[in-house]
């Protein structure tokens, strides 16, 4: 992978919401800002991503998130290897790269934008049975028909949740085309699990955690990753079975359309 010259700002606002945080891009003569949650232009670039999020940050969420997965496995007596998993949110692959280590037997990546399709295909080509480029919240017949003959029966998405890259209904969506005791595993910002928290997001997961709809095995803090001040950001790794579809009256129960 090439290395970038990136500029991290001397300071930025306090009160700047994490996919608001920007860097510079100066590997030419101009001085590109580039806000971190512009996924569309940093997946162009290769090498981008990892040095940013991986190398200068010190992300481990994949890790982590594949970890608690397995945890949870080993309660029930179930094996990594059997796993059809829908990786939601896949972005350039950074997930199925870590579950691709444990030989799931088979991996469906899903993203919404197509610069995500790109940058996989260019830097980890091979990793995935297939990869869509979908919108989870307008799915048409034969994408839900194509969807639903992978008979996954695990969900996996990671840094993906709550800040608008992925709606709730769109994890819902996904959550309800796993089969009946799937495995769901994912990562959550830590304020998201606040009450103080009313975002539509922030109360699904909430709803959904403490639900009849699924069974936690599994739920930790951990660091994330840094911030560029250098400062821990600390998220909830979660991991548990699904038990039943979510239903409609639940999900008007959410007001999601507030």
């Amino acid at each position: 992978m090439p290395r970038h010259h990136i500029q991290f700002p001397r300071s930025q606002k306090r009160n700047l919401e994490q996919d608001e945080v920007y860097f510079f891009l100066t590997d030419s003569d101009e001085k590109k800002k580039i806000r971190f949650h512009d996924y569309k232009e940093i997946y162009k670039i290769p090498g981008l991503y990892e040095q940013i999020f991986y190398d200068r940050l010190k992300c481990k969420s994949p890790v982590k998130v594949t970890e608690i997965l397995q945890k949870a496995l080993l309660q029930s007596n179930d094996n990594m290897t059997e796993l059809r998993v829908l990786d939601l949110g896949a972005g350039n692959g950074m997930m199925g790269e870590e579950l691709k280590k444990y030989g799931v037997a088979r991996l469906v990546g899903v993203d919404i934008i197509p610069e995500a399709y790109e940058a996989l295909e260019r830097d980890r080509p091979g990793y995935y049975d297939d990869y869509d480029v979908a919108d989870f919240c307008n799915l048409n017949d034969n994408q839900k028909e194509k969807m639903k003959a992978w008979s996954f029966d695990c969900l996996v998405t990671v840094a993906a949740l709550g800040f608008g890259d992925i709606p709730p209904m769109a994890f819902i969506e996904a959550f309800n085309l796993l089969q009946k005791e799937a495995w769901v595993a994912f990562n959550i910002k830590e304020t998201f699990l606040d009450k103080r928290d009313t975002t539509g997001f922030s109360n699904t997961i909430r709803e959904l955690i403490f639900s009849k709809y699924m069974d936690i095995y599994h739920l930790e803090r951990y660091r994330h990753r840094l911030s560029i001040e250098g400062e821990p950001l600390y998220y909830f790794a979660v991991a548990g079975r699904k038990t039943a579809d979510i239903s409609d009256d639940f999900i008007k129960s959410l007001n999601l359309e507030q």
